[in-house]
């Protein structure tokens, strides 16, 4: 009989130590939206000016190592911008614009295996913009409609598990990147492109 209850002691140690070792990846969706700064064209004075789209992103996390209040993660930041629209005077720009954001990235959480743990993070990668085939007044889009640039990531969040192995998530990331064609020259070559979002995480 003892030696029955040392055994089923001994398999749920083993699940509480399995389960604690194994809850070192995550899983994050947040939605939002993005915000672009207004842009000003020398050669008119005149201001390009940005939505502020519904955006979402979505987030793969791992964790690599521990230091005492600190816990290092290795994560994929994913952000889409479906449509924002763009608007300027003159209108010879396209419409609206598209974004994706793909940034591996190294994250560090404080308080990493309390319940509430801000964060902050930095990495760079890959973003695509998609630009309309049309202008914003009339006619076709004689400039691109699909750019890639390099894009550089700044983000800082908060994390809070309140329940087993969901949690919820505030985060604000800037993606830092190239400019799309709008075929009007904005004497800039990079913006910033700052996502804000809340959503929910898993952890397994």
């Amino acid at each position: 009989m003892l030696a029955k209850r040392l055994a089923v002691l001994a398999v749920s140690v083993l699940v509480l130590v399995a389960s604690a070792t194994a809850q070192i990846n995550q899983l994050s969706v947040t939605a939002g939206r993005t915000f672009v700064s207004t842009e000003t064209v020398p050669s008119t004075g005149l201001p390009v000016h940005f939505a502020n789209p519904p955006s979402v992103a979505f987030n793969y996390g791992r964790l690599l190592k521990t230091y005492k209040i600190f816990g290092l993660y290795g994560e994929l930041p994913v952000a889409i911008i479906p449509r924002m629209n763009v608007n300027y005077n003159l209108g010879t720009n396209p419409k609206d614009i598209g974004m994706l954001f793909v940034t591996p990235s190294l994250r560090v959480n404080i308080f990493s295996a309390d319940s509430v743990t801000p964060w902050v993070s930095v990495g760079g990668g890959y973003g695509h913009f998609r630009e309309s085939s049309n202008r914003i007044f009339y006619g076709p889009n004689p400039g691109e409609t699909g750019t890639n640039t390099g894009v550089i990531q700044f983000g800082a969040g908060l994390d809070v598990w309140f329940w087993h192995s969901w949690g919820a998530r505030f985060e604000a990331r800037d993606f830092y990147s190239g400019l799309p064609d709008y075929t009007v020259d904005t004497s800039t070559s990079r913006q910033h492109n700052y996502y804000v979002g809340v959503g929910v995480m898993h952890r397994f």
